[in-house]
């Protein structure tokens, strides 16, 4: 790639679904301990869309996209490695402060002063933004930017899984229910099977509990139905050891209970709008676990790699749009549409 040294870049802003612009900025410069990235490809998360339509608790408008980001390092600022300059790479966008009690116990993912690039920080939906060194992971020539583009939203549902695992002795040969099955259901989905599980997900449209099915999920169902917690035990051949929820709202939590078994645990992966009615009484009468799950850590992303190296996600089944940054506003507009999974915005010349 072949990089040349402008004054600005372009960058997207985001006031609302219908205010997607793209403004012009000062090129920014690597400090000390800071990496430059030529972004290539950035994938619209579902948490962009909610925040774009004002729904997301923890992310404000205006706000500056893309924290699904792969790229190129261009400039490497002092006390860094200059290797990687030239280097392809994936963004990790959990910014911790390293110090408070999670940090120092590994689980940085819910540091006490957790901020996420693209999120409560400009993020990586422009021509060229700057990063810590350690928020950066080189990437081998064998995984293209398509798959590479999957690896953070894909790290969730691992961390998800593996958090699941634990709180029922290993998911191998157990039965999981998933609920939703957009891009974050479909990879819990791929994430249970290859910890062993046996999965059934639901979601309201047909074309998204095919997809789940294509994708290995042994049924589907609808949660509407007025017999949807039956039909999903009687699929699996018995309740639920995990329900994991991707939806995050009243309704879903409650059928969660209505499908885990005695026992059993829930997992929130959703971001729910605000404070969420539980069934308490079914919830301590039971002994069921509700835990909640944010975003990752580094072993949850190296996870991700291996499974889109070993060619466990198929990308042509969660892909379903691409666009180039100055049609941005088309890309999120795209992206509220439920029928597709994955839009990407490309960035610069991705040669």
């Amino acid at each position: 790639m072949v990089i040349t040294e402008e004054s600005t870049v372009r960058r997207i802003l985001v006031e609302g679904i219908d205010g997607v612009s793209v403004e012009t900025v000062p090129t920014p410069t690597a400090g000390t301990g800071e990496v430059r990235v030529r972004s290539t490809v950035v994938g619209i998360c579902g948490s962009d869309i909610h925040a774009a339509h004002g729904r997301h608790p923890f992310i404000d408008l205006p706000f500056r996209p893309g924290h699904e980001v792969v790229g190129v390092v261009d400039a490497a600022g002092p006390g860094t490695d200059q290797s990687l300059v030239g280097r392809r790479v994936v963004v990790e966008p959990n910014l911790a402060c390293g110090k408070c009690t999670q940090c120092l116990a590994g689980r940085y993912n819910i540091c006490a002063e957790l901020a996420v690039f693209g999120c409560q920080t400009p993020g990586g939906l422009t021509d060229a933004f700057v990063i810590a060194e350690d928020r950066v992971i080189p990437l081998d020539d064998g995984l293209d930017d398509r798959h590479a583009a999957l690896i953070e939203p894909l790290a969730t549902p691992v961390h998800a899984v593996r958090r699941a695992a634990k709180l029922v002795g290993g998911l191998d040969g157990k039965r999981v229910a998933v609920l939703g099955a957009g891009p974050i259901g479909l990879f819990v989905l791929l994430a249970a099977r290859r910890a062993g599980a046996t999965v059934v997900v639901a979601d309201l449209l047909d074309s998204k509990r095919a997809r789940a099915e294509r994708l290995g999920a042994i049924g589907s169902f609808d949660p509407t139905s007025e017999d949807a917690a039956r039909s999903a035990i009687e699929v699996l051949g018995g309740p639920a050891d995990v329900v994991i929820d991707c939806v995050a709202r009243k309704s879903s939590v409650a059928q969660a209970i209505d499908i885990v078994d005695k026992g059993g645990a829930v997992m929130i992966v959703g971001v729910a709008a605000g404070a969420t009615e539980v069934p308490l009484d079914l919830i301590q009468d039971r002994e069921i676990v509700v835990a909640g799950c944010l975003m990752y850590v580094r072993e949850d992303v190296q996870e991700a790699i291996d499974m889109l190296t070993e060619g466990a996600v198929p990308i042509d089944e969660f892909v379903t749009g691409v666009f180039p940054l100055e049609q941005s506003a088309e890309a999120f507009t795209a992206s509220t549409d439920p029928e597709h999974v994955k839009v990407l915005i490309t960035v610069g010349d991705p040669s």
